[in-house]
């Protein structure tokens, strides 16, 4: 092990270890009581040496499992997929269809709440500053590691309007219900920005504070109005956002050029 503090060279060695494979993706680490009585050292030089790896992004936290090492694959998503008028239907929403197409099993944490609309989100959504909105949360996750935390905003009237108000998934999605009720999105504008996470970001995505995230927003629109307001927020390191634009057969083209490594779902 390198020289420097104790806790820099445990955190070495188990780096290499994992890099090695012998630790591999969801397996769990020693406690940092066994690491403790391991390397003969405290338990906070064992606490410190595994918040290393966590700053890394080499392992994450999860409550009652322990500390577990993170599947170093990047996951690519072709954003636009979901909004595809010729998308096949499917009784999976797209996160899962990407999900499974990486070979990854997908899991979800769901909540749903009515709430006043925030400066920002009424700005989004075009609706007063206060006035009511539907906030479907979801944390997403893949083999059981936390992946990514999406919120959608959603005009009160049309939440409740086309069911989507629900306490529960909607097992195909959000959009396609819109679309089914009468309400399909004919628009969108996107924004992605880089940045650190936030505490709170920190702890629903097993990250240290700063890890940097890909934060990417999607307002969809029909005709008439804003329909909702997509908040979407992953590990940047791990996720590669893709956007096909055009017809099918150029698409088409594109994708034999750069082979199977490119399908959506694994980079």
């Amino acid at each position: 092990m390198a020289d420097g503090p104790t806790y820099h060279r445990i955190a070495d060695l188990l780096r290499e270890e994992i890099r090695a494979g012998r630790w591999k993706p969801g397996d769990r680490l020693p406690s940092h009581a066994e690491l403790a009585d391991q390397m003969q050292v405290s338990i906070t030089t064992a606490r410190n040496a595994i918040q290393v790896l966590v700053t890394e992004n080499l392992v994450y936290t999860a409550t009652s499992r322990g500390t577990l090492v993170r599947n170093q694959e990047v996951l690519e998503s072709v954003v636009t997929d979901h909004i595809r008028p010729n998308r096949p239907r499917s009784a999976h929403d797209i996160f899962e269809e990407i999900a499974r197409a990486a070979d990854r099993e997908p899991s979800k944490e769901f909540s749903a709440r009515m709430e006043p609309a925030g400066t920002e989100v009424a700005q989004w959504l075009g609706v007063p500053a206060d006035s009511w909105v539907l906030a479907r949360t979801v944390v997403q996750y893949l083999d059981n590691e936390p992946w990514s935390w999406e919120v959608s905003f959603y005009p009160r009237d049309l939440a409740e309007a086309t069911g989507i108000d629900s306490p529960h998934d909607i097992p195909e999605g959000t959009t396609r219900r819109l679309a089914d009720r009468g309400h399909a999105e004919t628009a969108h504008r996107d924004t992605v920005v880089a940045r650190p996470a936030t505490a709170e970001e920190a702890i629903v995505l097993g990250v240290a504070t700063g890890t940097i995230l890909l934060d990417h927003l999607r307002i969809g629109a029909n005709h008439e109005r804003v329909t909702r307001a997509t908040r979407h927020r992953s590990i940047a390191t791990r996720n590669r956002l893709a956007y096909e634009l055009g017809d099918e057969e150029g698409t088409a083209v594109i994708r034999r050029a750069l082979g199977s490594s490119y399908r959506p779902g694994i980079a």
